[in-house]
């Protein structure tokens, strides 16, 4: 990101939610962004999914210039590219767990088969330890149970950036320290993270902690390991 701006409009009032956001992240960070409510994160988390566009500013993905891109264009990379993980699950109560978590591919413009679904379905299920639960409905899932199968259903495009929204927000502290391990684990191996998080314990996990305040970037703490 360079010179990230957002500015929403209104007939009487401008507010200027992203004011010149300049942010890198690398292939393997583990970025979390922290702040009072109304600083611009979800903002700076649309923007980066590509579910928002900016004001201003220039946001490349793999030196891709994503503001050169069609709507047809973005949503194929966003949906390539990007994995999200939000405060509510978002799983489809009518559709079984293997379901929710096949729907990234069947939506796809890259024609999977079903050989290849149900073989990326159960390996994101066994990362994330919810294999056994394959055929229930989000229902019968407790709410730590139910980010784990919205967790899966993450990674299942194999994306090259994960993109967290509060991901405890509904969760008690057992159930968030549990989903929190696993999206540490994620990390360790080699997935890319950006988080908003309310909670510093979960915010100090990360290798680069941004905070932000009035829609910039007041603090930047870069805790990455030495080559």
């Amino acid at each position: 990101m360079k010179a990230i701006s957002k500015v929403f409009e209104t007939e009487e009032v401008e507010t200027h939610a992203l004011k010149n956001i300049d942010l890198i992240i690398r292939s393997g960070d583990y970025v979390s962004i922290s702040g009072p409510s109304g600083c611009g994160k979800s903002t700076l988390l649309s923007i980066l999914g590509l579910l928002d566009l900016p004001t201003g500013g220039e946001y490349l993905i793999e030196g891709v210039n994503t503001s050169e891109l069609s709507l047809d264009e973005t949503a194929e990379l966003r949906n390539s590219k990007i994995g999200f993980i939000f405060q509510s699950f978002n799983l489809i109560d009518e559709l079984s767990v293997s379901d929710n978590v096949a729907l990234p591919l069947q939506y796809s413009t890259q024609k999977f088969s079903m050989e290849e679904i149900n073989k990326r379905v159960t390996r994101c299920l066994d990362m994330v330890e919810m294999s056994h639960r394959m055929s229930h409905k989000p229902n019968q899932l407790s709410g730590g149970q139910q980010q784990r199968v919205a967790i899966a259903r993450a990674l299942v495009t194999d994306p090259a950036i994960l993109l967290v929204d509060e991901p405890t927000g509904n969760l008690d502290s057992s159930s968030g320290d549990k989903v929190m391990a696993i999206i540490d684990h994620l990390n360790q191996n080699g997935t890319t993270i950006c988080m908003v998080t309310h909670d510093p314990r979960y915010a100090d996990k990360a290798k680069t902690k941004l905070k932000l305040l009035d829609g910039t970037i007041t603090q930047e703490e870069a805790l990455r390991k030495a080559i």
